[in-house]
């Protein structure tokens, strides 16, 4: 037997013709049909939980692991103790920053709201996606004009047919009403206007993104500014810890006990130290100009005077993985351009059938001012038109198979969405997990390296040890506890970071 391959395009193009003919046949009663595929969601694989959020048993134990996996595919029935995902995009988040307790970033995300100009950008993209909804719509109502003219005709003398007006100057005064409809016999002014509903409210999920995103960015470098706050209150401490030890070394030269070396090493740790102080300078700078901008204002008018930062990561509901496509307002836009992106597909298959015009006009009409508002002035025209293409070289054809790559690709979008969100959402777990760890081992390095510089700093002033022994240990101790601090401020940056991936809170 010969193999048979089905072209499911084809075989989509062979339906809607199908019904097409059928509709053709109910033409004359008005009955309206819809050309072109039924939406549905494409399908996605959701875990049954974070990998990072729940522990997975062992597989010797022959326990069964959390992390299953689920198809959703709309409009299939959820399995027990899942709802199906819907876009919630249009649902409050509420103001999340306030969870990490923080005034001075409560007020700046205020700010962001209502002066951030790519929050405006969005907001006048929702208004024109929202305009072009309108603009469909009146699709479906009939169009009426009116127009008036006036003109002066001379005819020649030797044009054939015309002895009654040849050589004769006349005039045409009229004015006229005209009004045409065309019945949504196939569906094309719907599907229109379902994809222009779908692309507001892709819109309406673009511009929740942008505010999710501008908030998040905003918490992010102001945590990274309060960073650098505290890594300069540190390096401050350490440089006044270093004078008395430059002090006390010279103190000690003065005595012969120390050597000329021992107070050069002493004032380049000191002088090394200041420099990174300085230098902390500019990215704090950056940051500040960075948040200036988030918030609206010029650069050259805003600061932030230095403060201490509460670096405590606050408890984030992280919730169920399915709940996910509901929160993501990305998500929601890219499932909104699929649906738009199908509505196409019908709007380029009802091409194929005939379309429908009922047109009417009404006026009055003369060649005299004189008699123009007279009752045999009058004149109308009423008649309905069906126009087809009956041969366009694959035009149509071709724009049917663009719209469904259009579709393919989108749906393409929609699920490579999905997985990014997933990952997000993974990574800022992980990060979270696993920079806590490391937070509580740097904690006891640094006691560990406080303790060796007091005693090395002990063992000085007694003569057991040289100063080299001494630098080493504030080096040491230095380092670690700027690593400590910079520590507390990832997982600072990984909240907020995880509060974006998780699509806000709620």
């Amino acid at each position: 037997m010969m193999p048979v391959s089905l072209d499911l395009t084809r075989l989509r193009g062979l339906r809607s013709r199908l019904l097409g003919a059928i509709c053709a046949a109910s033409m004359l009663g008005m009955a309206g049909c819809s050309i072109g595929p039924d939406y549905v969601r494409p399908s996605v694989v959701v875990p049954a939980a974070y990998k990072e959020n729940a522990g997975t048993p062992d597989p010797s134990s022959g326990a069964v692991s959390t992390r299953a996996s689920q198809t959703a595919t709309a409009p299939a029935q959820a399995t027990p103790g899942w709802t199906q995902a819907t876009p919630a995009d249009n649902e409050a988040r509420g103001a999340w920053w306030t969870r990490f307790s923080d005034p001075q970033l409560n007020t700046l995300e205020t700010r962001v709201s209502v002066s951030n100009q790519t929050i405006q950008k969005a907001v006048a993209q929702l208004q024109e996606a929202r305009a072009m909804v309108e603009s469909a719509h009146a699709a479906y109502l009939p169009t009426i004009g009116a127009g008036t003219s006036a003109s002066s005709l001379h005819d020649s003398d030797n044009v054939i047919g015309h002895q009654q007006t040849a050589g004769r100057t006349f005039g045409d005064y009229d004015v006229a009403l005209d009004a045409s409809w065309e019945p949504d016999l196939w569906g094309r002014i719907a599907h229109e206007n379902d994809a222009a509903r779908a692309g507001a409210q892709a819109s309406a999920a673009d511009l929740e993104s942008v505010r999710l995103g501008v908030h998040a960015e905003l918490a992010v470098d102001y945590f990274n500014l309060r960073g650098l706050d505290a890594s300069k209150q540190l390096l401050d401490q350490t440089i006044a810890d270093y004078r008395q030890t430059l002090d006390l070394t010279k103190s000690r030269f003065a005595v012969g006990v120390s050597s000329q070396a021992d107070v050069t090493q002493a004032e380049t740790q000191l002088q090394a130290t200041e420099a990174q102080d300085i230098d902390l300078g500019v990215a704090r700078a950056q940051y500040e100009h960075a948040i200036a901008t988030l918030t609206g204002v010029p650069a050259s008018t805003f600061s932030l005077p230095p403060a201490a930062a509460n670096f405590t990561p606050p408890t984030i509901p992280v919730g169920l993985p399915s709940e996910l496509l509901q929160r993501r307002p990305d998500i929601a836009a890219a499932e909104r351009r699929v649906a738009a992106a199908n509505d196409q597909i019908g709007v380029a298959e009802s091409a194929f059938f005939p379309d429908l015009v009922l047109s009417a006009t009404g006026g009055i009409e003369s060649s005299t001012l004189t008699n123009w508002l007279t009752a045999p002035s009058r004149m109308w025209a009423v008649g309905p038109a069906l126009v087809g293409t009956l041969f366009d070289g694959g035009r149509r054809r071709a724009m049917t198979e663009k719209a469904q790559a259009q579709y393919d690709a989108s749906a393409a979008d929609y699920r490579q969405t999905v997985l990014t969100a997933f990952q997000e959402v993974e990574d800022n777990l992980a990060s979270l997990r696993i920079l806590q760890q490391e937070a509580g081992k740097q904690d006891e390095a640094v006691a560990s390296a406080q303790k060796t510089l007091q005693l090395e700093l002990d063992q000085y002033r007694i003569g057991t040890v040289g100063y080299l022994e001494v630098v080493t240990a504030q080096s040491t101790a230095l380092a670690n506890e700027r690593t400590a601090v910079d520590l507390e401020r990832r997982q600072m940056d990984a909240s907020v970071w995880l509060v974006k991936a998780l699509g806000g809170t709620w």
